[in-house]
């Protein structure tokens, strides 16, 4: 059975929270890896994504929130790590006066972006992402997407 296993993807699964404000996404910026993102991590053996999503927001930014629904879930494999499937959930809006606490192990600032400069912040495959998931916290669209790309494209 070792060797019929050993032949199934293995992916690693992430969580993330979109936090919108008017035209604006909250992005932290991590003190490893690519720099800004949102807030989230990987989802750890047995959790669900959703309660990975609120423990992560809860151990970075001290705010405990319940996810409200999914925006994205991204097929998005990486030549490093191997395959990976993210997942973007609303996480609402976030009151003017919410007391940020940033995990400072791993965060060292976060900022409101507009919507039109996430390219600017963030890597291309992440921008995609995060603009679809906008999209779908609007209404307008979300879903399934692969590497930031909604799918399945037709030929």
């Amino acid at each position: 059975m070792a060797g019929i296993e050993s032949q199934f993807a293995r992916a690693r699964l992430a969580a993330g929270a979109l936090f919108v404000r008017s035209g604006e996404v909250l992005l932290v910026h991590k003190v490893y890896g690519n720099g800004w993102d949102i807030p989230g991590g990987y989802v750890e053996p047995g959790e669900a994504p959703a309660d990975a999503c609120r423990r992560e927001v809860l151990e970075e930014l001290g705010i405990d929130c319940v996810p409200r629904r999914l925006l994205v879930h991204d097929w998005a494999p990486n030549q490093g790590e191997g395959d990976k499937v993210l997942y973007v959930f609303d996480c609402g809006e976030l009151a003017s006066d919410a007391v940020i606490a940033l995990q400072v192990s791993e965060l060292d600032r976060w900022e409101w972006v507009p919507v039109e400069k996430i390219g600017a912040y963030v890597i291309p495959r992440l921008a995609r992402r995060l603009l679809h998931a906008h999209a779908a916290y609007s209404g307008t669209g979300g879903g399934y997407l692969e590497n930031g790309v909604p799918a399945p494209r037709g030929t």
